[in-house]
């Protein structure tokens, strides 16, 4: 007769909410099919040798089991790093550090907010000449290894060398530019590219960097459009396209206080 306690229905349902919330993480991505492939292996291999007993067969999955979990890491590091660094990412815990924050009255976006009309200008005299740029305004989370990355500039914030920047013929005008602390830190920075499956199949490199940047910390992402000229906003692995230039600088505000 099972022998059930109170440790044990906490137990499972601690094991539940892992379970969903890795498949939320996984979703989306080339991870998802292995995080499924993993669940019904472990399941197989804990009926052979935990419920039914099968001394032989459970012997073979213990060795493939062992073996497995080398290979996996080898084959999927990637993944797993970027499984990780999702984990870790101050976007699932910022409801958390919000509480925080408010219990210890800190106001850290105040400072981003006082500067953000010469990017919004930058922006819509891009957009309207066509020019492609990618602009990463921090919030909280530490861009530091992408801006030491980058060619560093540190300069004031105006709308015209955001614009020479991403000039055409700018050695710089692919990469990104990092702004933190009410400066303009980096230029030509490169940046993580999300492997998101549900990114729309028109979306550029740009694009799927802005994703790829948002996925991992809080940073606020602007793309403009090289092709079209449209506006983009991305924030927490989510973008909005066709943003109207007249509303773009309160659409940053919106994103920058969350």
């Amino acid at each position: 007769m099972l022998n059930f306690q109170v440790k044990d229905i906490i137990d499972i349902l601690l094991v539940a909410i892992l379970m969903y919330a890795s498949y939320i993480w996984t979703r989306g991505t080339s991870a998802k099919n292995i995080f499924i492939g993993l669940i019904i292996f472990v399941l197989v291999w804990f009926f052979v040798t935990r419920v039914f007993k099968m001394e032989l067969l459970g012997a073979i999955f213990d060795g493939i089991f062992n073996v497995g979990v080398i290979a996996i890491i080898v084959i999927f590091q990637a993944e797993i790093r970027s499984f990780f660094s999702k984990i870790g990412s101050r976007n699932n815990w910022k409801h958390f550090i919000k509480f925080l924050e408010k219990i210890h009255l800190k106001d850290k976006t105040s400072n981003i907010i006082l500067h953000i009309e010469p990017v919004v200008a930058a922006c819509k005299n891009m957009a309207k000449d066509k020019v492609g740029a990618l602009i990463v305004i921090n919030k909280n989370d530490s861009l530091q290894e992408l801006i030491d990355a980058g060619e560093f500039i540190n300069a004031e914030i105006n709308t015209r060398l955001i614009e020479s920047l991403f000039f055409k013929n700018s050695p710089l005008h692919d990469g990104a530019v990092i702004i933190a602390d009410n400066r303009i830190m980096t230029a030509g920075a490169i940046l993580p590219i999300s492997r998101s499956h549900e990114i729309p199949k028109q979306l550029g490199l740009r694009h799927r960097a802005a994703i790829g940047i948002s996925e991992r910390t809080d940073a606020v992402v602007i793309v403009v459009s090289e092709e079209t000229g449209s506006i983009s906003l991305a924030c927490d692995g989510v973008i909005r396209q066709h943003i109207n230039p007249a509303s773009l600088e309160k659409a940053v505000e919106e994103k920058l206080t969350q």
